[in-house]
């Protein structure tokens, strides 16, 4: 199990040596530049001259290149410039992380705590009204848009029933103690429950509009795979051997079924962190979708490379955990 722990962080490394060089290069051809979005309208040539200088602009590409990687190895990627004027974007980004990282989960577990029984009863009542009735709102789920989800969902329960809050983390007046950026969980480290309960008051709306498609996602692959294992022949040998459902359900079926859905969903965590910058622009929800959003319209660089790197190493992160996962259900992965 070390060794191919090991192996998968030799891997992640080269994954992530590779998306950097992606991301610095990407960063070149930008209309406008670094330099562009520093100086504005006082770019000058005799301006762009001495920024590109003291910036190491006019280094080969390749020591331009070595630069960049030791300042993102130590977090120094300058100063935002539109999304919070001269904060550090390395600031921003652990100020926005919470939120996002909140949202994601949350999204996450519903997809996960619905898509997987959902998935596995389909499975069993093939053919059945359940079955046809939940593969026609996995589809939904899928087709409809996440942004016209999340306008419906606050239009309805925000707007007109009042049930929800329209948008934000918590509310104005809660004054709530910040301990982790985790509004939910600092409210139970600190014993104010009040702040807990208005921050998850805010997190269903945006979670539920979030969570549609990873949901549909589970929900058919789920489905698939179990119907798939209920076709194997060790299925059937264990039926004729007068086994129980339950032993029959848990050691055979679900225990194979769920090898495709550990990946699956390790790559929706990816999709995630995707869709958020959707959600979060309805919503108001101050998280990295919402900075990244305004990073892109408003030109600012440094907040643009440390969102894409970072979010990038918790990507390939949380694929490392799939794979470790994946070899704990399947120790023949561990070989491979």
């Amino acid at each position: 199990m070390l060794r191919f722990i090991i192996r998968r962080l030799i891997q992640m490394v080269g994954v992530v040596i590779v998306l950097s060089a992606l991301v610095f290069a990407w960063l070149k051809v930008l209309p406008g530049g670094t330099v562009g979005a520093l100086l504005g309208e006082r770019a000058t040539p005799e301006r762009r001259a001495a920024m590109e200088k003291a910036l190491g602009l006019d280094q080969p590409i390749y020591v331009q290149y070595w630069e960049f990687v030791k300042r993102a190895v130590r977090g120094e990627f300058g100063a935002s410039t539109s999304v919070q004027p001269g904060t550090d974007a390395m600031d921003v980004f652990l100020t926005r992380f919470p939120a996002t990282i909140e949202l994601a989960v949350c999204a996450l577990v519903i997809a996960v705590l619905l898509g997987v029984p959902l998935g596995y009863l389909a499975a069993r009542r093939r053919a059945s009204w359940f079955d046809n009735v939940s593969i026609v709102s996995s589809l939904v789920g899928i087709a409809v848009p996440v942004f016209f989800l999340a306008f419906m969902l606050q239009y309805v329960f925000a707007v007109k029933l009042h049930w929800l809050p329209v948008s934000g983390r918590q509310d104005p007046d809660v004054n709530g103690t910040r301990v982790t950026g985790f509004f939910i969980l600092d409210g139970l480290l600190t014993r104010e429950f009040d702040a807990s309960w208005n921050a998850i008051k805010h997190l269903i709306l945006p979670s539920i509009a979030l969570a549609t498609i990873p949901f549909a996602v589970v929900f058919r692959i789920t489905r698939a795979s179990v119907l798939e294992v209920l076709d194997e022949d060790y299925v059937r040998t264990a039926e004729s051997k007068g086994l129980t459902n339950r032993v029959i359900r848990g050691r055979h079926v679900l225990r194979n079924a769920l090898l495709p859905v550990v990946t699956t969903i390790g790559l929706q965590t990816g999709g995630l962190l995707v869709g958020a910058v959707l959600t979060e622009r309805v919503f108001s929800w101050g998280g990295l979708g919402d900075a990244l959003a305004l990073a892109f319209t408003r030109r600012d660089y440094a907040v643009l490379q440390v969102c894409i790197l970072m979010a990038t190493v918790t990507f390939v992160v949380v694929n490392l955990l799939v794979d470790i996962a994946y070899a704990v259900i399947d120790p023949r992965v561990r070989t491979r």
